[in-house]
């Protein structure tokens, strides 16, 4: 893969992710009203499956046989909330399992036993609701982890929810249902410190709907339907106008088409509630040099440079430079560096293994693997890294 720059030229776009939301681009506090002309529907295709919201919170006959086995049972707590709380943890219950490669509905979530954690939050969401319990998303601040897919790369926050016991219809300002504050219980799908739970801002079922398509658009944008995401961004941004991150990802979307105005445009809206978002920034530059205005997209450039000297996977980057040179301890370093900024990250620790299998130390190599296998965030990317894992052990002498 061509490596980028400091400044993120070329061929790389970023895309905001919900499991996921940058914090801040909800703009929960303000109304927004898109900008005429940002839909381009003329140049896209129909999509080949249209997305029905309707269904993202849908209950279908399987799960409302598991409610009534597993947690309607006289044997059961009296407290069904706590039970359905207990199921989503417990390995013999749900059996759930973190799969970060597609965003799905409830219904396809509980099927699959498997999804991101927006896809878990939604599916639990509606279980919960089946329950008649009140339900209450909040975006959390985790600060930004950032994962790659060929050239774009993905920006993930957390979404997660909060069950009350009683659910009351009214609600207040559409910001949900009314919670009991005294008794809450909070359900989250990855380790979350204490102090970002008590920053946590509250969403409004439309911000989660347009998460759920500003996702699908991203992923389909990443296999290649770039029609197909059109339409689940344009869905996105008129699910929730307010929610600035389906501006970047329809901006994007516009970049890959070859529409740089409208890119421009969309990418122009997503900053002015922004203006120092750096994914906006960046993506905006891209879309500038692309329309032949290389001065213009300079002067956002130096703004990033003061905003973020060294954008997401610079290191990684300039590891794979030094892979290529035969220079294995820099590289090793360099991986490492990026690993700093981006704990646990897969796919660096399983560079951070082929550098040390390079340098002769198999044992660092197989801990890495290990940890690439343990911080893995699909049952692919799991399974392949097992095999390497194996196939070093096979292959590589034992080292004292």
């Amino acid at each position: 893969m061509k490596p980028s720059t400091p400044l993120r030229l070329g061929l790389f776009a970023s895309l905001l992710l919900v499991c996921s939301v940058l914090s801040g681009c909800a703009n929960l506090g303000a109304t927004r009203v898109p900008p005429p002309g940002l839909f381009q529907d003329q140049s896209f295709n129909q999509p080949d499956k249209p997305i029905d919201t309707a269904q993202l919170f849908a209950v279908d006959d399987a799960m409302r046989r598991y409610l009534h086995d597993e947690l309607g049972s006289s044997k059961k707590t009296a407290d069904k909330r706590q039970a359905l709380f207990d199921a989503l943890y417990r390995r013999d219950q749900l059996k759930l399992e973190y799969d970060a490669v597609i965003t799905r509905t409830a219904a396809e979530t509980f099927a699959a036993r498997s999804g991101n954690c927006l896809s878990l939050a939604i599916m639990t969401a509606a279980l919960a609701r089946e329950l008649n319990f009140a339900v209450q998303f909040q975006q959390i601040d985790v600060g930004e982890v950032w994962s790659r897919s060929g050239n774009l790369y993905f920006s993930s926050n957390h979404v997660n929810l909060v069950l009350d016991r009683k659910r009351i219809d009214a609600g207040n300002a559409g910001l949900g249902y009314t919670l009991n504050a005294d008794h809450p219980l909070v359900v989250d799908f990855i380790p979350i410190p204490d102090t970002a739970r008590s920053r946590a801002q509250p969403l409004t079922q439309a911000t989660v709907v347009a998460m759920y398509l500003n996702n699908r658009a991203a992923e389909l944008l990443a296999a290649g339907h770039v029609d197909d995401a059109y339409w689940a961004a344009r869905q996105a941004v008129v699910a929730a106008p307010d929610f600035l991150n389906a501006y970047n990802t329809l901006g994007v979307i516009y970049q890959r088409h070859g529409d740089h105005a409208a890119a421009e445009r969309a990418l122009r809206h997503a900053l002015g509630g922004a203006p120092d978002n750096t994914v906006y920034l960046s993506n905006l530059a891209q879309t500038l040099d692309h329309a032949q205005r290389p001065q213009e997209a300079e002067l956002l450039r130096a703004r990033l440079r003061l905003l973020e000297p060294y954008p997401p996977f610079y290191f990684y980057h300039q590891g794979q430079q030094a892979m290529a040179r035969g220079d294995y301890q820099r590289a090793r370093t360099l991986f490492q560096r990026e690993l700093d900024r981006v704990p646990n990250y897969h796919e660096l620790h399983y560079w951070l293994a082929v550098a040390n299998y390079q340098l002769h130390d198999v044992r660092a190599a197989e801990r890495h693997l290990q940890a690439a296998i343990d911080n893995s965030t699909s049952r692919d990317t799991h399974d392949l890294y097992a095999a390497k894992r194996n196939r070093l052990r096979e292959a590589a002498p034992k080292q004292q």
